[in-house]
């Protein structure tokens, strides 16, 4: 764990002024790592492959789990009794899969709808065109509650990607009840997220340094 680096993100967060939660995103991290985390008072990670989650899950003490990748509809019932949010939501088959899943185990999972703001081929998440229209159907899945919107910007995004997709949520919650949260920011861009009305940010590299691939 960078401490340095850890005690300025918390720096940060606390002069933005509000309610942020930092869910750390934990690819290619152990258990053992992630389980540090609370130490700071980090207590969500986020996990981006199913596989890898499964792999430690037994290991983890952290209280709050989140799923952040692209999710494949037979993944799905795999995660659903392991995770308290999924924000990865980006097409209506995928949200019909998880109020299912949940429905056999008497659940309802918080889920944000992923937004492709930068409408980038290699990334997942609905256009921003299509968001709302999807909101409309997903919420009216009884084992699901839609919690707001995540994003993945291209890197060296314009601020003004991140002041569109502030204006989304806005539009969302107005439109919507129980819309609480725009999640997007990582390591490199949390400050312009924050600066943007992110009260979720995602970092990695920053809490650990840089990914273990090996």
């Amino acid at each position: 764990m960078q401490d340095e680096e850890v005690a300025k993100l918390l720096e940060n967060v606390r002069a933005c002024g509000r309610a942020v939660k930092i869910v750390a995103a934990t690819k290619t991290r152990t258990a053992e790592e992630i389980n540090e985390l609370v130490k700071y008072g980090i207590t969500a990670m986020g996990e981006n492959r199913v596989q890898e989650l499964l792999s430690k899950y037994d290991g983890l003490k952290i209280p709050e789990i989140h799923f952040i990748g692209a999710l494949q509809t037979n993944k799905v019932k795999y995660i659903v009794d392991k995770v308290q949010m999924i924000q990865s939501v980006d097409r209506l088959e995928l949200g019909k899969e998880i109020d299912k899943r949940c429905a056999a185990i008497g659940k309802t999972m918080d889920v944000l709808i992923e937004v492709n703001y930068g409408e980038e081929a290699s990334k997942s998440g609905c256009d921003k065109s299509e968001c709302m229209f999807l909101a409309e159907e997903l919420v009216k899945l009884p084992h699901l509650r839609v919690k707001g919107l995540m994003s993945v910007l291209p890197i060296g995004a314009p601020e003004e990607m991140y002041e569109g997709m502030n204006a989304l949520f806005g539009q969302m919650k107005a439109e919507f009840e129980g819309i609480e949260y725009l999640s997007m920011g990582m390591s490199d861009d949390y400050m312009t997220a924050l600066g943007h009305g992110a009260n979720i940010i995602r970092p990695g590299t920053l809490l650990f340094g840089k990914r273990n691939y090996a």
